[in-house]
């Protein structure tokens, strides 16, 4: 495991003063160029989903980073994905929460039916800031009335506190800065 965390610590970039001055922007982006630091990723998601959420139903991933890892891994534990997207991007009936983010304010969307009432639902995205994207999530999810076993994230910013907001949610990250 301490191999892999190191692999994938390896890959992430950081860029001061992005999308504001004052962020330093975790770019996860390095990690698809490398496909043992990608599979690390699976990998260890994977192991931590299938012991603590084995009656996991659905992967339900954030636009845009969450696409890029959900999709990996509802296949590898063979269950579906769903997305969540920024407001105007999908098609149909849809559900939508505004929410903050740590430099603006956005809207996510989520097509009706998306999700079933009951079903039982982890959230993936790339990174856990403030919170505001994944408290989104939860919040549409929960209008569904499915259920949100927890939240994955490849990289948690531990200084922003983003965790808490999501309680009673669990967040699992695989680095924290």
């Amino acid at each position: 495991m301490a191999e892999k965390l190191d692999l994938i610590a390896k890959c992430i970039k950081t860029f001061p003063d992005f999308p504001t001055k004052g962020i330093p922007f975790k770019d996860v982006f390095p990690i698809l160029k490398d496909p043992k630091a990608t599979a690390a990723v699976t990998d260890l998601f994977e192991e931590h989903v299938r012991k603590t959420y084995p009656q996991l139903d659905l992967i339900v991933g954030m636009d845009a980073r969450g696409f890029l890892f959900g999709p990996l891994l509802a296949q590898r534990l063979g269950v579906g994905f769903a997305p969540i997207r920024k407001k105007g991007k999908l098609p149909g009936p849809t559900l939508s929460v505004t929410y903050s983010l740590e430099y603006a304010e956005a809207e996510a969307e989520m097509q009706e039916g998306a999700v079933s009432a009951g079903q039982k639902i982890l959230i993936i995205d790339d990174l856990l800031a403030t919170g505001g994207t994944l408290c989104a999530a939860c919040e549409l999810i929960r209008q569904q009335q499915a259920e949100v076993l927890g939240c994955v994230v490849v990289v948690e910013l531990k200084y922003l506190n983003g965790s808490a907001k999501l309680q009673p949610a669990p967040v699992f990250s695989l680095l924290q800065y």
